[in-house]
């Protein structure tokens, strides 16, 4: 078996037990509230984060003048 073929199935497996931790944690345990808390977190700032670097490389990049729209003379 090729080593990345290896590492695929590692990261399918882990994947799925990553799951099935989770919903443990976010169904049958004390911690559900927390967990869905933290998960709830996570996602806001993951979008935000994502946001705020799109506004990051708008105010600090250059524009190349192929990016300026021209207007044609008739």
């Amino acid at each position: 078996m090729s080593k990345r073929k290896a590492q695929g199935i590692l990261v399918f497996t882990l994947a799925i037990a990553a799951f099935f931790v989770y919903a443990y944690l976010l169904m049958l345990s004390e911690w559900s509230p927390i967990v869905l808390q933290l998960s709830l977190l996570m996602v806001v700032g993951g979008v935000l984060g994502v946001i705020s670097w799109i506004g990051y490389m708008m105010a600090t990049t250059k524009s190349s003048p192929s990016s300026i729209i021209q207007d044609e003379e008739k």
